[in-house]
């Protein structure tokens, strides 16, 4: 773990660095390819998150979707002792499958813009 005063001191580096690379031309262009690479990485790193956790959210929401068969199944025999689970299998599932959905919702309107 690095303490307050290294990190200080990695700050000072940095800004010092920085500043001199800001002095000249070629660093100028070097600092600002090293920004837009970065913010070009954070936006596809971004839009990654998205679709992963929406991937797993509609992933989830498919187990509840057989638990939710699994549970009519049962209402349907006579077997259950009441529609609660079921109702709590489709309430899961309408959750986690509109968790997903927005993601990837979020996915498409961040690339239009």
């Amino acid at each position: 773990m690095i303490d307050g005063q290294a990190a200080r001191k990695i700050k000072l580096i940095y800004r010092v660095a920085a500043n001199m690379l800001a002095r000249s031309r070629t660093g100028r262009a070097v600092l600002t390819a090293i920004r837009t690479t970065a913010r070009s990485f954070e936006r596809v790193l971004h839009q990654l998150w998205l679709e992963v956790t929406g991937f797993m959210f509609l992933a989830i929401a498919g187990i509840g979707a057989l638990a939710g068969m699994r549970e009519y199944g049962k209402y349907q025999a006579g077997h259950a002792t009441g529609p609660g689970r079921l109702v709590l299998a489709i309430c899961f599932t309408a959750s986690f499958t509109w968790f997903g959905l927005s993601s990837f919702w979020r996915v498409k309107r961040r690339a239009k813009s």
